[in-house]
Parts: C-alpha cells; structure tokens; sequence
C-alpha cells in the first residue's frame, strides 16, 4: 500500500471532518455557543477543506484527459506532469507519458521507414527507367550486356520487396516456425556453396547495383562434425545468408569469412558465428547495425556503396526472435564477429 495513495487522503478527508465537527461541538458546549453557528462553521471548514484535496486529485486528471486527447489526434509530443508524485495518479501519470513515448518512437519509426523505403525503391527505379529509355530512345541498343543491367535493377527491386514482405509478416506474427532436427555440417555446406554461387553468378553481370565479391573466402568450422541442431531450416537460413553476405561485403581483398558452429548449452541447442577480417563495427553502433535500413557499414573495402538495402542484419535478427534466441555482435581482436545462439529443443518437446 502506497503511503500517500488516494484511498488514505480521503480516509484523512473524513477524519480530519470529524475532528472538527467534534471539535467544535466540544468548544460550544463549554462555551454555551448556539449550535446553529458551530454547524456552520463546521461545514464551511470541512468544505473548504474538501475543496483542497478535490483540486489536488481533480487538476491532475484534467491534464491527462487534454493530453490523452491531444495524443489521440497525433500530439505525440506532449507530457502528463505528476509523475513523481506517489499515489494512483502519478502512476497513471507515468503510464501516459510512457504510452506516449512509444507512440512518438512507431510514428518516428514510420516516417523513417516511409522515407527510407521510398529511397531504396527510387534508385534502381531510376537506374532502370534510363536504360529502358536510352533503349527506347535509340541511344543503345537493345543487347546482352543492357538487358544484363536492367535485370539486375530489376532483381535488386524483387530482393527489396521480398525483404519487405519477410519483415511484415514477422511484424505480424503469421510467419510459422517449422523446427526440426537437422545436421549442422551439411547445413551450412550447402549454404556457403549458394553464397559462393551466387557471388560467382552475379560476376558476370555489370551495372547491376549489386556488391560482387569472388575473392572472399568461405571457411567452414563446425566442432563436432557430427552436431545436430534443432531449428526451421528455412528461417535459419535466412540468417545465415545474411550474415554472410553483410560479412563479405566488409571483408579485404582476398579476406577470409568464417562461419563456427558449436554445441549450445541445451539439447539440440547451437551457438553460431560469422567472422570477417573486416573493419569492424564501432561499440557506439553495435546496438543499432540490427535496426532496419541501418547502413551504418554500407561503405565497402573499396570505398563504394555496396548497394544494400539495409534490411539484412534486421531480418537476421527477427527470425532469430521468432525462434526465442539471441544475436548480438561479440567482441573480436579482428575484424566483426556476430554470434547467434539458438535454444534447441523447447523443454515441453524435450
């Protein structure tokens, strides 16, 4: 119980009241007073003070019904003062004003996300919309090598909204987790062998937008060869080939990638890394590389943008979510080490 919660003013309203009509009925008998006088008397104090504690609890709950409006029709700027005071109202006062920074936080969120969204769908957009016109136009021809360029425009827009579809139904929860035992090792092979085959693939296209990087190597350390861990193949994957594309974009030339996976703590649980050689993330940004359309490393070796969305790492990291694990960037004398643990075989199914 709250020392000063509205339940013990008013118990204190009510006895104080009764102190004073007592008090003052004592006072007119011992000094023959007429009671008609005491009894007005009597109700003028306990009115007034009435009035006092009315205006304490009321003025309060004023503000937060103009400030409860206020954010009702988008004034996500304003506070409930009181918050520090220690009964129901201050907590209620609390409550609002928490309400009310996370509604700023969503209304920021999706004011960036509009804008953001809006610039990576503009630039291959763009990019596309002069080679079909310089086609169109006359000024080049329709060959190989510019139908090259505008299908990898095109494919950087469909790997774009794809990354938006996953992130919206992970916002809504209708992504199932279809977990199963699997072993580690082939995994992840046939993981590393699409990531190489696809570095290998877009080589051969020019002017796409995309960040090719055949020399990177790809090491593969899994300890014991014959680990076991219990995921959604699917949604892993799309962790995995996250982290490795975001880990190969930073890498040198002729750098080395390093995908470990150990045995976690639980059955079937895993702890899952990816290495690179690069330059690392700085501590101030370790927090932020997992928000969505952070680019905060969108600088290559090279110096160039790599002409990624941002949305890599945040997928990552939702789908790690959905499996009740955690991923975090862990401290490395080289380079950027990202690791994952997932928790395995949930005790009910144990």
């Amino acid at each position: 119980m709250r020392p000063f919660s509205i339940k013990a003013k008013l118990g204190t309203l009510v006895v104080v009241s009764v102190f004073i009509t007592t008090g003052l009925l004592m006072v007119a008998l011992r000094t023959k007073t007429e009671l008609r006088f005491i009894t007005v008397f009597s109700v003028i104090a306990t009115l007034l003070i009435t009035q006092f504690v009315a205006h304490g609890l009321t003025a309060p709950l004023d503000e937060m019904n103009t400030v409860a409006k206020g954010i009702s029709h988008g004034e996500y700027t304003r506070r409930v003062s009181g918050a520090d005071r220690r009964d129901e109202l201050g907590d209620l006062a609390s409550t609002i004003n928490l309400m009310a920074d996370d509604l700023e936080a969503v209304d920021r969120h999706r004011k960036e996300l509009v804008a953001n969204v809006s610039h990576e769908l503009r630039t291959p957009i763009a990019a596309l919309r002069a080679v079909l016109e310089n086609v169109v136009d006359g000024v080049s021809a329709a060959d190989p090598e510019t139908m090259r360029t505008a299908l990898g425009q095109t494919e950087r827009l469909g790997r774009l909204v794809e990354t938006l579809l996953d992130l919206s139904r992970l916002d809504n929860g209708v992504v199932p987790l279809r977990a199963t035992r699997f072993e580690v090792w082939p995994y992840l092979s046939g993981i590393l062998k699409e990531a190489n085959l696809a570095a290998a693939q877009r080589g051969t296209s020019s002017g796409s937008g995309l960040h090719t990087r055949t020399d990177v190597h790809l090491h593969l350390d899994v300890s014991p060869p014959e680990l076991t861990a219990y995921a959604d193949a699917e949604r892993l994957h799309q962790v995995v080939a996250n982290l490795i594309d975001n880990a190969v974009k930073h890498s040198p030339r002729h750098g080395r990638v390093t995908v470990r996976a150990r045995r976690g703590d639980d059955p079937e649980s895993l702890h899952l890394e990816v290495q690179d050689e690069g330059p690392g993330i700085p501590e101030a940004e370790r927090s932020r590389v997992f928000e969505r359309f952070n680019r905060g490393r969108a600088k290559t070796q090279g110096g160039g943008n790599d002409g990624g969305t941002g949305l890599g790492l945040a997928i990552a990291r939702w789908a790690v979510d959905l499996h009740g694990g955690r991923i975090g960037v862990a401290e490395s004398t080289q380079g950027c080490r990202i690791r994952v643990t997932l928790p395995g075989v949930p005790d009910q199914q144990g």
